[in-house]
């Protein structure tokens, strides 16, 4: 029997991640940037066990639907194949995030969860290779495993599409969030995002304009321009937004307080 509890931070992507060139290993389309996050947090609990019958899986102190449970024994075999091992897992996760809201929560949780199978199984790997472990629960998970400014590489192969530090953000920076809707998104993101490569003919622009945000966004980091990294910001997120908008059928996750919001921060 093997114990492990770890505690992760979810992170808000400033340079965009919207849509898969690979559904099943979740490489990304592009490379994106974000800040993690200290006032949210996943605390995830796992226990491997051959007295374990089956997989067990708690949210926030509840049993999920076999459904559930089968999506995280997938998350679960790609440490147990790593480590030579057959036992089954209880994992009990807490998500100090609204769940689904937007707010990045499944990037907390499976950062926190596969860093508890990597202490649990005695992997132990380095974190930019745990990265593209994680990267397979959620492509957001890739970038919560570190603190600060974090870059997600797309790569060309599973191995190589990770997250790297950036910056530690210890400058005078941090992220105010307003909550105007706290429930589920009525369309998931993982959803979302297939809908929008697919269908909107903005969708190749977004692409081509990420890379430049990129590189234009590590300069202001580099430089600590306050004003010049919130310009980039605002414009990824609203090409994100104009190519979701050219879907077919259009997706819109603004909510009419989403736009008072932003008219107050402009003014």
């Amino acid at each position: 029997m093997t114990k492990a509890a770890v505690r992760a931070h979810t992170n808000i992507a400033l340079i965009k991640y919207w849509g898969k060139a690979d559904e099943t290993l979740f490489l990304p389309m592009n490379s994106s940037l974000s800040l993690t996050l200290d006032g949210l947090y996943t605390d995830t609990f796992v226990e491997i066990s051959d007295t374990f019958t089956e997989d067990q899986f708690y949210l926030n102190d509840v049993l999920q639907s076999p459904e559930e449970t089968a999506k995280i024994s997938r998350f679960l075999d790609l440490f147990r194949n790593k480590a030579g091992i057959t036992d089954f897992v209880q994992v009990k996760s807490v998500n100090h995030v609204p769940t689904a809201a937007g707010l990045a929560s499944s990037a907390s949780a499976f950062a926190a969860l596969a860093g508890a199978m990597n202490h649990a199984t005695g992997l132990n790997m380095d974190l930019e290779t745990l990265s593209t472990y994680a990267r397979r629960g959620s492509g957001s998970a890739t970038r919560s495993l570190f603190g600060g400014f974090v870059e997600w590489q797309k790569g060309t192969s599973s191995e190589d599409s990770m997250a790297v530090p950036v910056d530690d953000a210890s400058w005078d920076i941090g992220m105010v969030i307003i909550a105007v809707n706290k429930s589920a998104k009525k369309i998931s993101s993982r959803v979302g995002m297939k809908q929008t490569v697919e269908t909107s003919p903005f969708y190749p622009a977004w692409v081509a304009s990420a890379e430049e945000d990129l590189l234009a966004i590590k300069d202001a980091i580099k430089a600590r321009d306050f004003e010049k990294v919130g310009q980039i910001t605002e414009h990824s997120a609203m090409k994100m937004h104009g190519s979701m908008l050219g879907a077919e059928t259009p997706i819109i996750y603004f909510e009419p307080d989403s736009i008072k919001a932003i008219h107050a921060v402009r003014a």
